[in-house]
């Protein structure tokens, strides 16, 4: 079983339905956000970053990252509204917090390598409750996600 290497307790400021993380080093990255957004689309992978969207159209969501060793298992302690995978390159090692309309973030989510193709599988809870309550306000936290990163093969 893989080991835990590194947990990161975030936020995602989600606009317009939606967030990205993005590499750092924006040369390796040919379509910024939110250019080719896929809208409905719980995860996209594109060239060096990921797209997520939301139920809720703004809101602070609860991001948690995981950097494991090798493949962790599955999360079915929780019930997710959601689930995802993808594969990403990360030049730089580190991923921005991208907002639709906000842009780049003061949040990162820091890889511990650089130069490394990573599995990413994605989960997400909170969705009905988070699409209700951002409808007459912005709720902080309501909805929940998990990243979690090891290193692909090859």
């Amino acid at each position: 079983m893989g080991q835990l290497l590194q947990r990161q307790d975030l936020v995602a400021e989600i606009d317009f339905y939606g967030f990205c993380l993005q590499d750092v080093d924006d040369t390796c990255v040919p379509i910024e956000y939110p250019e080719g957004r896929v809208q409905g689309a719980f995860l996209t992978a594109h060239e060096g970053r990921l797209d997520f969207e939301s139920a809720g159209h703004t809101h602070t969501a609860a991001l948690a990252v995981e950097i494991w060793d090798e493949q962790p298992p599955e999360q079915a302690e929780e019930v997710w509204d959601q689930q995802g995978g993808a594969r990403l390159r990360s030049p730089s090692g580190q991923l921005a917090v991208w907002g639709v309309a906000g842009g780049p973030g003061t949040t990162y989510v820091d890889l511990l390598a650089s130069g490394r193709t990573w599995n990413v599988r994605a989960y997400c809870a909170g969705r009905e409750e988070v699409r209700r309550l951002a409808q007459e306000g912005v709720p902080e936290g309501v909805e929940r996600y998990l990243v979690q990163f090891w290193p692909a093969a090859g």
